[in-house]
């Protein structure tokens, strides 16, 4: 809103929303039609609308992570042209405030509630002003629907013809919404020996054949790949470059150009992995990482996610506990929300006799050791798991959070293409040390591994690479099986 004022829009925005033009805010512009809201005090919003956003509070309520990244049902309140009464499909959504239900009668504005711990707005609609907190263009074939009718609609007012819902208040709400655990396909990208972009997969990081001519693993080609992801129902693609950046990620235009073409055919969200951190280009050019992270963006990434650079910012944070604001989190989520910051573990598991033996929080361990331990801590690695750091995942995870972070992509080494299943003490270890939403990774062979991990942990996305790329198992395949066991997914 700030910004919005500084470039002289506030009014233009008023008379245009006044004169009864169509308007469509989504997310922050839904949050901007309010009068006000938690995430910047004293700044006013435009005030269309009544009220106040606040921030969300279900951690230590429902034991939720905030940020609520993910898919979750919509409840229609009120006789529209845009939503059919009972109809709610899955919407994508990515937001740490929301606006809070008043009590008493549902206020005219509210077109669906949502629930996420506790009830709140999920749409508005005033006269020709539609407006979501989700993400209806990261929302797949659900979303475009609802984007497509909002062009073709020459006027949004419900009219006689239109199906009638009976007066609600807030108290006599629907059905509560479930929010959905997220399937997230990960594709690793470099450049092969001959400098083409290929997707890889390695065998404990190792992404070369290993007989012949050892060439680097040729798994397909990263858009056509994630385009079949995606029409096969994934809830997000991730790509991390896995190439080692010899001059400038500015001057990658390969994998700019995956995320380009890649965002006009996939409309769920894209995440991009490597080479998020301040550099130094030949000619002496500095690149901090926001510009980095910026041009992915603006290439049609949702998320950046940083890997050794978080591991560095978090063993400063942690010496001195002073936030300097210039860590790569920290510069990066101040411009485009914690939501867009994903911190990438690579742990590995290191035995101890017991939790004396280190200063790392530790924990007992269901299995032993091979000197007959049953207490672990899992150290953090860098450079793809080349490099060990006197620091573990528990410890980093904490400070990454406390530095901006918005969400953990958890990985583990020592389960990493083997097919044995997510490491479920790890998760859960990591889940109870952060506020923050935790995806799964490493170790999945079949679909009973998904459903494993969401039964026994509070993971709130799975991710998987190299059985989907071999169709071992298709996305498909695991929603119905997790699907027919009692968790509900995102069809």
């Amino acid at each position: 809103m700030a910004r919005l004022r500084e470039l002289g829009y506030v009014e233009h925005l008023k008379e245009y929303i006044q004169a009864g033009k169509p308007f469509f805010g989504i997310c922050l512009g839904m949050q901007t039609l309010f009068e006000g809201s938690d995430e910047t005090p004293g700044v006013e919003g435009l005030g269309i609308l009544p009220g106040n956003v606040a921030r969300f509070d279900v951690t230590a309520t429902h034991n939720l992570a905030v940020p609520q990244i993910g898919w979750n049902g919509v409840n229609v309140r009120k006789p529209n042209k845009i939503l059919s009464p009972g109809h709610s499909p899955y919407y994508y959504f990515v937001h740490s405030f929301m606006v809070p239900l008043p009590e008493g009668a549902m206020p005219e504005y509210v077109l669906t509630t949502t629930d996420y711990g506790i009830p709140f707005v999920s749409s508005v609609q005033l006269g020709n002003v539609l407006a979501t907190q989700f993400h209806p263009e990261k929302s797949g074939a659900a979303g475009l629907a609802l984007i497509q009718r909002f062009l073709e609609l020459e006027s949004l007012e419900a009219t006689d013809a239109e199906p009638l819902l009976e007066p609600t208040t807030v108290e006599a709400a629907p059905n509560p919404t479930i929010a959905a655990p997220r399937i997230i396909a990960c594709l690793d990208v470099r450049s092969n020996d001959n400098g083409d972009i290929v997707v890889t997969k390695g065998d404990q990081y190792d992404v070369r054949e290993a007989e012949g001519n050892k060439e680097v693993r040729n798994l397909g080609k990263p858009v056509e790949l994630a385009q079949r992801y995606y029409e096969d129902g994934a809830d997000e693609i991730t790509f991390l470059n896995i190439t080692s950046f010899r001059n400038s990620p500015l001057k990658d235009q390969p994998m700019l150009e995956v995320l380009k073409q890649a965002s006009t055919k996939i409309f769920v969200p894209l995440t991009i992995g490597g080479g998020i951190k301040d550099s130094v280009d030949p000619d002496g050019t500095k690149r901090p990482a926001l510009e980095v992270a910026s041009e992915y963006f603006r290439s049609g990434a949702d998320k950046v996610s940083i890997g050794s650079d978080a591991v560095y910012a978090a063993e400063a944070y942690i010496k001195t506990n002073v936030k300097t604001g210039k860590t790569c989190i920290e510069t990066i989520s101040e411009v485009y929300g914690s939501q867009a910051v994903v911190i990438s573990v690579d742990p590995k598991r290191v035995w101890v006799k017991s939790q004396s033996d280190t200063k790392h929080h530790t924990f007992k361990t269901q299995t032993v050791g091979p000197a007959g331990e049953t207490f672990c801590w899992y150290q953090c690695t860098t450079q793809g798991g080349r490099e060990s750091r006197d620091l573990g995942a528990y410890e980093l995870v904490r400070a990454c959070e406390a530095l901006g972070a918005g969400e953990i992509l958890l990985n583990c080494i020592d389960k990493d293409g083997t097919n044995s299943g997510f490491n479920h003490e790890l998760i859960n270890d990591i889940k109870s040390a952060v506020s923050i939403p935790v995806i799964a990774s490493s170790g999945a062979g079949k679909v009973e591994h998904f459903h494993d991990v969401f039964q026994h942990t509070t993971a709130d996305a799975a991710l998987a690479a190299g059985i989907f790329h071999r169709k071992e198992v298709t996305i498909g395949e695991v929603k119905e099986y997790v699907s027919s066991k009692g968790i509900q997914t995102r069809a």
